[in-house]
């Protein structure tokens, strides 16, 4: 088949969808990504198609030439997911949320049959608390700039013909048909795009190193082994357009000269697994995958691989040494990559973000491009907010944008713990996940870019943001993401495997009262350690939570070590229960419920706690309906 009849293949297919959703009245879309599946979302699919039936309404489940009515359909993430399952309905521009199956006979008779709103689901934003009737009226949406997301939470990522009606595998004709290797290499250096894994190098020109390279045998790798706590960037462009990413390998391959890929996995992504299996086969199917690529000869075929979950195959020679059979442990370099990578052959390792940008680029070319986000760290980057804020969820902003507009815009505000908004509870933001650091109340109007997350010890890595209030515990917040670290270590390098767990001890005697005087500079200098002599990036970058929280909260620790008490009151072995005489009642309840009779009082009168009695369980505080127990939390 000629390149000229494969660029009419791919107009028909969208010409042909196109016409086929002409005889759409509306469309309904229920998120279909894992958090909104977990919360019950296809049962509302299946409901709708039940509901609309018995309603009498045209139902198009389907999309045919003679389909007209209501098209029911799913999409990826949208990225609200703590108000999943959401619920769009086209071209209305409404969009519920925390719909349950429940909730459809109501929407289909209110929204559907009527015409009008259903406000008990619309989102309420907590600032104002005015209703939000769609994506454009919600502060998590109206502040962000959806560019890989984009079609996310809006086409159907298992049905190639949307993608292809929507301008998809356009990009990858222009590579295989109107460009050379050297061309491609240059649009994405001249783009600015840099690796959205964490290590920030620049794509074109790890491209360019691994085209230049003899041989005729390369490959092309996809990291989709995303192991960050908390992080589900990846996942959700794999779960939710799935193509984006099957196209920027075939344009990488084409760059460099592969003829064979691999999609690694991690297994705990079933979903995502399963939509990249059908990309890949309808692709084929298609002829934009396989033999004879745009009828230009070059062919390029894909496969699938699951990763057992190790953190550490997120390094790239760690998950080469996977794919080959071996235990995933990295290896020295050099050798890099690019010069003898898989089995020995150049090969290019980019993360999911990263691939699905790169159709992008080439639709609207490296200078429009490179005209959003910052110096030296153009486009946009995804991340996994969570933590105490109002909204959580997966967001997209162009880099060079403030740590203040993430947080407070987009994110609503900072939250208590009873998820109340806090205007005053800023403390602090984890940036990077376990090999980032982190960002402080000085840090709020700091440009979320490479180079300056890079000049004061952080990193943007695979796109964690923990957002921490007041109450949050610093120490223990280190010594949690070194338990991770150390958990996930493969234990190759001395200085990582023993380091670490040495680490780990010394923050354990901290948060339980055994510290001393020598603990918190022997932590300082064994952090320095590890992060000099490791031998890869999960080693070298360990230590940055510690390191970070050492040099921003170090009354945290001191008042661990020297006053063996935790100003947040969540270590355990540290915490202090006292009572407050001007709010407690003399209920005697706290009495009642403490196990080991450390509290004392006379009825209606202010109780006290001993002490040296008290278990710190922190019963009596729960059991006080008057908030006059403090210490614990």
């Amino acid at each position: 088949m000629s390149a000229k009849e494969n660029k009419s293949d791919l107009a028909a297919r969208a010409a042909s969808y196109k016409a086929s959703y002409a005889g759409v009245k509306r469309r309904v879309v229920i998120c279909a990504g894992t958090g909104c599946v977990a919360n019950g979302s296809l049962k509302v699919y299946d409901e709708f198609k039940v509901q609309a039936k018995a309603a009498g309404l045209d139902l198009v489940v389907e999309l045919k030439p003679e389909a007209k009515g209501l098209f029911v359909s799913h999409s990826g993430c949208q990225g609200f997911c703590q108000m999943g399952p959401l619920v769009t309905v086209l071209p209305d521009g409404i969009m519920y949320t925390k719909v349950q199956a429940s909730d459809v006979a109501e929407i289909v008779r209110v929204t559907l049959k009527e015409g009008k709103i259903v406000e008990r689901l619309l989102y309420v934003n907590p600032a104002d608390g005015s209703r939000c009737r769609g994506a454009g009226e919600i502060p998590f949406y109206k502040k962000q700039h959806r560019f890989v997301l984009k079609e996310c939470g809006l086409i159907d990522p298992e049905n190639i013909d949307e993608y292809i009606s929507r301008g998809g595998y356009g990009s990858a004709r222009r590579a295989y048909v109107d460009m050379s290797p050297a061309q491609i290499c240059a649009d994405m250096l001249a783009s600015g795009l840099r690796g959205r894994g964490g290590g920030g190098f620049p794509t074109g020109r790890k491209w360019e190193l691994t085209r230049v390279q003899p041989g005729p045998k390369k490959y092309v790798i996809c990291n989709g082994d995303e192991g960050d706590p908390g992080a589900f960037m990846d996942r959700s462009v794999m779960e939710g357009n799935p193509h984006s990413v099957v196209e920027g390998m075939l344009i990488t391959a084409r760059a460099i000269g592969a003829d064979e890929g691999y999609v690694y996995v991690r297994t705990e992504y079933p979903l995502a697994v399963k939509r990249m299996r059908i990309a890949i086969a309808d692709a084929e199917k298609a002829g934009v995958l396989g033999d004879n690529i745009f009828g230009t000869g070059h062919s390029f075929r894909l496969h699938v691989m699951e990763g057992a979950g190790a953190f550490v195959c997120g390094e790239e020679t760690a998950l080469m040494g996977s794919i080959e059979g071996k235990r995933g442990m990295p290896s020295p370099k050099p050798p890099f990559p690019a010069q003898s990578g898989l089995w020995g052959k150049p090969t290019v390792i980019n993360n999911v973000e990263t691939l699905a940008t790169v159709p992008l680029i080439l639709a609207m070319g490296a200078d429009a491009y490179a005209k959003t986000g910052s110096k030296g760290s153009t486009g946009t980057k995804n991340f996994a907010l969570t933590g105490h804020v109002a909204n959580t969820g997966l967001i997209e902003v162009p880099f060079g944008t403030t740590l203040r507009e993430v947080v407070f815009d987009i994110a609503g505000g900072v939250t208590a713990d009873d998820g109340k908004i806090w205007p005053e509870g800023f403390k602090a933001v984890q940036i990077g996940g376990p090999s980032g650091g982190c960002l402080t109340k000085e840090h709020l109007d700091l440009p979320l870019d490479f180079d300056s997350l890079k000049s004061i010890g952080a990193m943007v890595g695979s796109g964690g943001l923990v957002v921490m209030n007041k109450n949050t515990c610093m120490v223990g917040i280190a010594r949690y993401f070194m338990q991770f670290t150390q958990n996930e270590s493969c234990g190759k390098c001395v200085l990582c495997r023993e380091g670490t767990r040495k680490m780990l001890a010394l923050l354990d005697d901290i948060i339980e009262g055994r510290a001393t005087a020598e603990t918190i500079p022997l932590l300082k200098k064994l952090a320095l350690a590890v992060q000099k002599g490791s031998l890869c990036g999960l080693g070298k970058t360990a230590p940055n939570p510690v390191l970070s929280t050492l040099r921003y909260f170090p009354e945290e620790y001191e008042a661990h070590v020297k006053d063996k008490y935790c100003p947040a009151g969540r270590c355990k072995a540290l915490a202090k229960f006292e009572i407050d005489p001007a709010l407690c009642k003399g209920c005697t309840m706290c009495a009642k419920k403490c196990p080991v009779g450390a509290i004392s009082g006379e009825p209606r009168k202010p109780h006290v706690i001993d002490g040296k009695k008290c278990i710190k369980c922190g019963a009596c505080a729960q059991a006080c309906k008057f908030k006059a127990i403090k210490g614990g939390k």
